[in-house]
């Protein structure tokens, strides 16, 4: 599938029952160069990450990330999140299998930063001038790699998974050789002489 460079996320109160795959990472231990984490759903994990997205199983997903510190307490999250996951093809309804790998891309900041931010983003938009997008918000000071992963694995999900040869044959139903235009008029041919040699009303005899 397509790799995307960023992750969109509304910005409402999350359900924590939504994130069965955590990787808090405190953005105080970050040092200067920057931080690397490699992390992988576990079984538990990836059976509670299809139970949500309504997936028949999770087989395989693991995420790469790079949180590198930036300027007034800001941090950008680079990487990209991998996953097999089992669905149901929509034509044959036989059992595949389909790869996920998305990109992430994001800023995260102070939360106090965020609607200042999200003004000038605004502006700019007005304006049509080139603004990057509003960064997240750093929450309780940690930056959670597993519900990134977790985002970015739900939006590469196809939501009409199809075999590679499957083909939509739309049913056909068989014409009724009665339901014809000319049916009415041969049946009217057919139709027997009256008693008496007279042909039916409406036809007269040929001599």
């Amino acid at each position: 599938m397509s790799r995307t460079t960023e992750t969109e996320r509304p910005n409402i109160p999350r359900d924590p029952s939504r994130d069965p795959w955590r990787a808090p990472v405190a953005v105080a231990q970050v040092p200067e160069t920057g931080l690397h984490r490699d992390i992988e759903a576990d079984p538990r994990q990836r059976q509670a990450l299809a139970d949500i997205a309504g997936l028949r199983e999770v087989l395989s997903a693991e995420a790469s990330f790079d949180v590198t510190p930036k300027s007034g307490g800001r941090f950008h999250v680079a990487g990209s999140v991998r996953a097999r996951v089992g669905q149901t093809c929509v034509v044959t309804l036989e059992e595949i299998e389909n790869d996920i790998d998305e990109g992430i891309d994001l800023i995260f900041a102070p939360p106090e930063q965020i609607p200042q931010m999200a003004a000038l983003a605004e502006e700019a938009e007005r304006s049509e001038a080139d603004m990057p997008d509003p960064p997240e918000p750093i929450e309780n000071g940690t930056i959670d790699l597993g519900r990134l992963a977790t985002d970015a694995l739900f939006l590469g999900i196809d939501p009409y998974p199809r075999k590679a040869d499957a083909v939509f044959e739309p049913v056909v139903e068989a014409a009724d050789p009665e339901d014809h235009p000319f049916a009415a008029l041969k049946a009217l041919q057919a139709a027997p002489q009256t008693p008496g040699g007279n042909t039916p009303k409406g036809k007269s005899k040929g001599k």
